[in-house]
């Protein structure tokens, strides 16, 4: 039988991380390099010379005397927790292929469970962010749903209180593999929701697949190409390959 290839994908070791990312001055010099890469120039005079306070952790601008510091503006700001802590977090949350838990993360770099979940919150919130930034492309498979239960006030179906809907989607390459998924909430089931979603989610050159849902109609606007594909409902629609990856 084949290897998993996402299974096996390499990774980086435990006792790689801890030299590259193991004391203060590694974590604030590598932290420094991702936010400024091409330097460090002021946002508000444009002019990249600077200095680095004695007596606190900060940065000036030589010319405007705006201060700032390495971790100002990223998830590690506001916090009391060092950076390589920090750092420890990211690598734990991210290079298990299954869900790393907040009492397992509390346990292994030694903090409280409220602090590891805060924590864990906020890294999933950043590779969310990051997902979103890059739009679906190829083949895409999508559906609507809701989360949540009905409240008890006799209002059903899609118009029922208590539920929030979502666009859940999956795009696939050409031999029907998945690739990236996206899963975001929206105000409505609506055109104009949808088409909104679309123009922050989808590619403009990507093939779209749905059911009949009205208000995806409003995908083929910007030169998308959209099949409509009546399921039906019932338990033969979850068998229809073109929505193998989305069950809808």
């Amino acid at each position: 039988m084949a290897k998993n290839k996402i299974q096996f994908e390499t990774g980086i070791s435990l006792q790689t991380f801890l030299s590259q990312y193991g004391t203060k001055t590694q974590c604030r010099k590598t932290l420094f390099y991702w936010r400024w890469p091409q330097g460090f120039i002021c946002p508000e005079c444009g002019h990249a010379g600077c200095c680095e306070l004695k007596r606190k952790p900060l940065f000036q601008y030589n010319r405007c005397h705006l201060q700032t510091s390495v971790t100002a503006g990223t998830i590690f700001s506001c916090t009391k927790l060092p950076l390589t802590t920090g750092l420890l977090g990211i690598y734990f949350i991210t290079q298990f292929k299954v869900s790393y838990s907040a009492l397992s993360l509390s346990r292994i770099i030694g903090i409280s469970y409220n602090t590891a979940l805060l924590m864990k919150h906020k890294i999933q919130q950043v590779m969310k962010e990051r997902d979103d930034g890059q739009p679906l492309t190829n083949y895409v498979q999508l559906d609507d749903a809701y989360w949540g239960g009905k409240k008890r006030d006799g209002i059903r179906g899609r118009g029922a209180t208590g539920k929030i809907p979502f666009v859940t989607a999956v795009s696939t390459d050409e031999y029907g593999h998945p690739q990236k998924m996206s899963f975001s909430q929206v105000k409505a089931f609506s055109k104009k929701a949808i088409d909104s979603w679309a123009s922050n989610h989808l590619s403009r050159s990507c093939f779209i697949v749905t059911d009949d849902l009205a208000c995806f109609k409003a995908l083929k606007s910007n030169g998308r190409k959209h099949t409509v594909i009546i399921t039906g409902g019932g338990s033969a629609s979850v068998k229809i390959p073109d929505f193998k990856w989305i069950k809808p």
